[in-house]
């Protein structure tokens, strides 16, 4: 049931096209039931030969001419119909390969955090890609060869018995034990495939662990300690997949061997028949050629059946992906989110991770009035980044409520909360694009005249422009080939062309020298002005100048204020302060 259930799903996500499908299955059953004949107008033929000493030669030869048009007209109506099969199936194939690979690809990156941060990445482009090939493969073989060979066996092979049922009988139970056989074969591995399959995951999750840490590979000298991790996983897949082959291999045999068992059957039970008068010998020829045809169409549908078997662990895992939900799902309602003033309001909001019931964040309450910036510090693993995460919606509050300008985040699009929020990351996050590309992340229709504007604002344009390509210079995975500095920019410069109404600076200047932070702040500070900002801090100088400092301490806001009443309360703030900043405090209280 598992098999077919599979099965039965990959034919389903043809969808509209089932159109298309239905002119397949037509030109299929139409090459099925022309194939069918040529066995019947050979065994007429033999019966027109056999009587030839006995009819005129005029009626003879006029016999064999309808016979041989027929035949004729017969093999030129199954030639067109397999050509019309082969261009429907081949299009219909890498169409909807290509469709489903789109799919995948969206929805794997509309999946919540909490799936990605437990699903391994060489996993999932792996069953993008093994789960796509074995989707085309499936649709272009059943359609192209399964569906005819289905045909045969359950429509065609019953009207043999219309013909010689004794016969008819003969041909169903043969073909019937081999169904039974590779049945047995397909409960026998499809446990072991299944671990295989597991183990083919693992192997491209620790290539794609080793070359995405090629540095720590090389710098730790760990070339032969991850090859000979790769090669332990590898032996595993090749120890657990033989036995598999070993099975499958019987049943290619024994399908060889099913031809000449069956002819030598046909033509033993045939000749019984002929000699009690039961059978003719053009039907004893016809039902031989049957049997070839019907072995033969079997032979192919068990190559399928264990290409499809093979397959069917990794097409499960393609399954179980697009099955996945969201943990922030989007009402069918959803408004979009109106936020002309971007006050930022938490109400008593708590959290914790589904995989852990330790709460991250508990009875959080604050308001971000329009305008203002607003500071969150504290000690690593506090909450301050968390917070965050829950004002974009990357998790959904376990108790309480945000909202935006009165609007509840739970009420509102996706597309809309994220279009008005802007985010530069602690750790800067760029693609393997040109510069141009990365920038345009902010706002895919600006301008040239506005991403350089941005560019400038973030002190980054003369970096760019000394490139060897300026702006359209490609800068590698993860922008291997910039500064920590330059990609900080970048992405300093992706938020400013964004241009949203709130804010959010996660250590915005944490790899920039003095220099260049003192130019990029002037950026910044135009940037949040008349904005909503956020700014998740771990240095604390960098936040004197906002209107209000939260401070976090255990997933609770401990102390809240300005940073001169903070550190004149000489609470938690203040010990922060003292911790990082000591040689500078008597210089700071002394500008009271």
């Amino acid at each position: 049931m598992r098999f077919f259930k599979v099965y039965g799903r990959v034919l389903g996500l043809l969808g509209r096209d089932i159109r298309v499908a239905g002119c397949v299955a037509v030109a299929s059953m139409v090459a099925a039931g022309l194939q069918f004949l040529d066995p019947v107008l050979f065994g007429r033929v033999v019966t027109l030969l056999s009587r030839s000493d006995t009819l005129p030669h005029g009626a003879l030869w006029h016999d064999a001419t309808v016979l041989l048009g027929i035949w004729v007209t017969v093999g030129i109506g199954g030639i067109v119909s397999n050509i019309a099969v082969a261009l429907l199936a081949e299009r219909l194939a890498h169409r909807h390969r290509i469709k489903s690979m789109g799919r995948y690809f969206q929805h794997v990156l509309a999946l919540p955090l909490s799936f990605h941060g437990s699903t391994h990445s060489g996993r999932i482009i792996k069953g993008m890609l093994t789960g796509t090939d074995g989707l085309f493969g499936t649709w272009l073989l059943f359609f192209r060869d399964q569906l005819s060979t289905i045909l045969s066996a359950f429509v065609l092979l019953p009207m043999t018995l219309f013909l010689n049922w004794r016969l008819g009988l003969v041909l169903i139970v043969l073909v019937s034990l081999f169904l039974v056989f590779t049945a047995i074969v397909v409960r026998k591995t499809e446990t072991a495939q299944r671990r295989i399959e597991g183990l083919n995951s693992n192997l491209a999750g620790t290539a794609q662990d080793a070359i995405s840490n090629v540095m720590v590979v090389q710098s730790f000298n760990r070339l032969s300690a991850e090859g000979r991790l790769f090669g332990d996983i590898a032996n595993q897949v090749i120890r657990n997949q033989f036995p598999v082959l070993n099975w499958w291999a019987l049943v290619n045999v024994m399908t060889r061997a099913s031809s000449t068992l069956a002819i030598i059957a046909i033509v033993v039970v045939g000749t019984w028949l002929h000699m009690n008068g039961l059978a003719s010998v053009g039907e004893i020829v016809s039902f031989m050629g049957f049997a070839m045809l019907l072995i033969g169409r079997l032979e192919t549908a068990a190559s399928f059946v264990s290409s499809l078997f093979f397959k069917l662990p990794a097409l499960e895992d393609f399954f179980a992906v697009l099955d996945e939900r969201s943990s922030v799902p989007e009402k069918d309602n959803a408004r979009t989110l109106w936020a002309p003033r971007g006050e930022v309001r938490f109400e008593n909001v708590g959290f914790a991770y589904p995989a852990n019931d330790a709460r991250v964040l508990t009875d959080v309450s604050f308001t971000a009035k329009p305008g203002t910036c607003v500071a969150l510090v504290g000690h690593t693993g506090a909450g301050k980044s968390t917070a965050m995460t829950l004002l974009q919606r990357l998790w959904d509050p376990t108790s309480g409520q945000i909202a935006i300008d009165g609007q509840d985040l739970r009420d509102i699009s996706l597309d809309s909360l994220r279009d008005n929020i802007g985010v530069v990351f602690q750790e800067s996050l760029l693609f393997n694009r040109s510069i141009r590309d990365n920038v345009l992340v902010g706002r895919p229709g600006a301008t040239d005249e506005e991403i350089e504007r941005a560019c400038r604002m973030a002190d980054a344009h003369e970096f760019i422009v000394r490139q060897q390509n300026g702006y359209d210079t490609m800068i590698g995975e993860r922008g291997t080939t910039l500064s920590g500095g330059q990609k900080q920019r970048l992405a300093i410069a992706r938020a400013l062309l964004k241009n949203p109404p709130i804010l959010i600076l996660d250590e915005a200047t944490s790899a920039l020298d003095a220099a260049t932070e003192a130019r990029v702040g002037k950026a910044l500070k135009t940037l949040m002005a008349g904005r909503t900002t956020f700014i998740i801090a771990h240095r604390l100088s960098t936040v004197r100048d906002a209107d209000e400092i939260l401070v976090f301490d255990d997933g609770r806001i401990v102390e809240q204020g300005s940073f001169d009443a903070l550190l004149a309360r000489q609470g938690h703030f203040a010990q922060l302060v003292e911790t990082q900043l000591s040689p500078a405090v008597p210089h700071l209280m002394a500008a009271e």
